[in-house]
């Protein structure tokens, strides 16, 4: 997974005989905190991002513009302000301005009666806000679990920032059925997120299927065959050994196009003229949402069903958020309230991680099977997936516009795992051919109804609320935080005033 690196310091006294005394201790907490970065943020499925520590305090602006420049060069995108002493505020200016003001800042102190931290914490990051820098602070100690998961939760937000500005959204053939939710606006897509997208003919999929080699189309077919068995329900008309490979063929070819292009997300559009005169595009979306295929473990590549712009975007900033994991898109499809449940299904790109939650295919699909492809809506053929996603803690969110402005929908809840019995029931009242997630939000009908943004929501495994508030606030964008934890969310100063007000 693509990261980037982080940047600490620590700001100390200009004063010789106070820095004498207070350099060992002060780069203790340094390497201290830089230690709870790598160890915390090594636990993700992705690479960790490098950590880069400045050998010695700044006690003066030649040592501050040095380090700048020492972070800038490492490739660092992010920065760590760590205090543990009184320092001189003005210092963080050269500092800042030479590694980039834009940078993601987080101010963190140790809660030391016997120094000054936090005085020095809010006497500088104080100033970088009269400026309007947007920074965020932590106070705490490296020993402290809660400290360390809120520095850790603010570190993969920060990746989620840095790493998509500049990234590529491949977006091949336009949002599907006309749906206006789905559609890719460029302008909030650069300021808010720095990611732009390229439009693709779903035509030079089609073409690029042709030159795919047949054998390794067999060999990914025999795959599927053998951790299926009877469960790959060829019916001898919309799914059979050709119409699968199919899309086996519309998989690779769309691995090839996005590597050729430089994508780093993707959505397809599939219906209609992919699924009416080619195939349906399930088991390719499936597979590319996947942390592996028949050729062995490979890193999740977003792609977002029904080329839906907004529900990519958000999956690729809850992959980032959570360190690599899969993602899911779901329909919003129907509530049960004497459960207070939704079934969230669709015919599309569950990662079919989500059936087991594991790294091993063969656990996975050992609770997945291949339907024929619903010949009413789907006539070219091929293979639904159908699987109910394992019992867990999850997060889900999704972005929308309000008068252009962009904003994320973020609650937490739950992946209910259900009797077989009434799991059947339950999904014969909407499709029992495709994949569901039984959810459980941390949120009521009536809130979730009232403010949700789409057809289309999107989620990941574990709790990143956190993150993705930390996220929301890097990028400038409004947090809308569902259930008692939107009541309990502290707004940042940014979201208080205004210079109308």
């Amino acid at each position: 997974m693509r990261t980037t690196p982080i940047g600490m310091v620590l700001l100390n006294d200009e004063r010789p005989h106070v820095t004498a005394v207070n350099e060992e201790i002060n780069q203790k907490v340094l390497r201290r905190w830089a230690q709870v970065l790598r160890d915390g943020l090594a636990d993700g499925l992705g690479d960790p991002p490098p950590v880069v520590t400045i050998d010695s305090t700044i006690t003066s602006v030649r040592q501050a513009q040095e380090a700048g420049e020492t972070l800038r060069r490492a490739g660092c995108r992010s920065v760590v302000m760590c205090y543990n002493v009184w320092n001189f505020p003005f210092m963080v200016w050269p500092l800042i301005q030479t590694l980039g003001v834009d940078t993601p800042i987080l101010s963190l102190s140790n809660n030391n009666g016997q120094f000054p931290g936090n005085v020095g914490l809010l006497a500088t990051d104080g100033a970088l806000r009269q400026a309007g820098v947007r920074t965020q602070r932590l106070v705490g100690e490296p020993d402290d679990p809660k400290t360390c998961a809120s520095l850790l939760a603010w570190a993969r937000a920060a990746q989620a920032r840095t790493t998509m500005q500049g990234e590529v959204y491949g977006l091949y053939g336009g949002h599907s059925m006309g749906m206006e939710t789905g559609y890719y606006h460029l302008v909030p897509g650069i300021k808010a997120f720095g990611v732009t997208a390229r439009q693709v003919d779903q035509l030079l999929l089609v073409e690029r299927m042709k030159t795919i080699d047949s054998a390794e189309v067999k060999r990914g077919r025999e795959w599927f065959e053998s951790l299926l068995g009877e469960r790959l329900r060829y019916d001898g008309k919309m799914l059979t050994k050709e119409t699968l490979e199919t899309q086996l063929r519309l998989y690779l070819a769309m691995e090839d196009v996005n590597h050729e292009k430089g994508f780093d997300l993707c959505g397809l559009k599939g219906q209609r003229e992919l699924t009416e005169y080619v195939c349906l595009g399930d088991v390719a979306e499936m597979l590319m949402n996947d942390p592996y295929d028949w050729r062995g473990p490979k890193e999740p590549m977003v792609c977002a069903t029904e080329a839906d712009s907004f529900a990519a975007l958000t999956m690729q900033i809850l992959k980032y958020v959570s360190g690599g994991l899969p993602t899911l898109f779901m329909d919003v499809r129907l509530y049960h309230p004497e459960l207070d449940l939704w079934d969230w299904c669709n015919s599309g790109n569950h990662a079919s991680w989500y059936a087991q939650r594991s790294h091993d295919p063969a656990e996975n699909f050992s609770k997945l099977t291949l339907h024929p492809a619903l010949e009413f809506y789907f006539k070219a053929g091929g293979a639904s997936v159908e699987f109910n996603a394992a019992a867990g803690r999850m997060t889900y969110a999704r972005l929308g516009l309000w008068d252009d402005e962009p904003y994320l929908v973020i609650t937490t809840g739950e992946s209910v795992e259900l009797p077989p019995e009434q799991s059947a029931k339950l999904a014969g009242e909407t499709d029992p051919t495709w994949p569901h997630v039984w959810a459980r939000l941390d949120a009521t009908f009536e809130e979730f109804l009232a403010v949700f943004p789409a057809n289309h929501a999107q989620g990941v495994a574990g709790d990143h609320l956190e993150s993705l508030v930390r996220y929301c606030e890097l990028t400038g964008i409004t947090p809308v935080v569902l259930g008692a934890a939107g009541q309990k969310r502290i707004k940042p100063i940014w979201e208080r005033v205004s210079k109308s007000s």
